[in-house]
C-alpha cells in the first residue's frame, strides 16, 4: 500500500529538472540553438538552480599552495598536478562532481558553482578544463 501513496505524491509534484528548452522538439536541435542565440525563437527558462548545487569546479590559482590533496582524494581522476608550476589542472569532463576536493582543500581554492551547461563535442575544449 505504501507504493501506491508514493506513487500518487510523486504524481502531484512539480518536476525538479529542467525541461526541454521548447515546447515540442524541433526536427534540428542544432538549428533551433542557433535560432535561440539570436533570439528569433522561445525558449523554456530553466529551473532555478537549488542551494548546495554542485556544478563546474572553480579554481582560484593565486590561492592554491599546490598540496596535491585534491589530486589524491580525487576518486575520478580529474584533477592533475602540474609540477613546473606547483598548480592543478581539472578535466571537467571526467569529474563525477562530489566536492571532495572542495572539502580536502586546506587554503579552499577549490568551490562549486552553479554553472550546470557544461556539454561539449570536444572533451579538451576550453570550457571543460579549469585551470585558474
Amino acid at each position: 500500500m505504501t507504493i501506491l501513496k508514493v506513487l500518487l505524491r510523486q504524481l502531484l509534484l512539480r518536476p525538479a529538472t529542467n525541461c526541454f528548452p521548447a515546447k515540442h522538439a524541433p526536427k534540428s536541435v542544432s538549428a533551433f540553438l542557433a535560432r535561440a542565440s539570436k533570439d528569433t525563437h522561445a525558449v523554456t527558462p530553466p529551473v532555478p538552480v537549488p542551494p548546495g548545487f554542485r556544478g563546474k569546479i572553480a579554481y582560484e590559482r593565486d590561492k592554491c599552495i599546490g598540496c596535491q590533496l585534491c589530486v589524491k582524494i580525487c576518486p575520478a581522476r580529474a584533477i592533475e598536478f602540474l609540477p613546473e608550476e606547483k598548480k592543478v589542472r581539472i578535466f571537467v569532463a571526467r569529474c563525477c562532481f562530489c566536492s571532495q576536493c572542495n572539502d580536502v582543500c586546506p587554503v579552499g581554492c577549490l568551490s562549486m558553482t552553479d554553472e550546470f551547461l557544461l556539454s561539449s563535442y570536444d572533451k579538451y575544449s576550453e570550457d571543460l578544463i579549469v585551470t585558474g
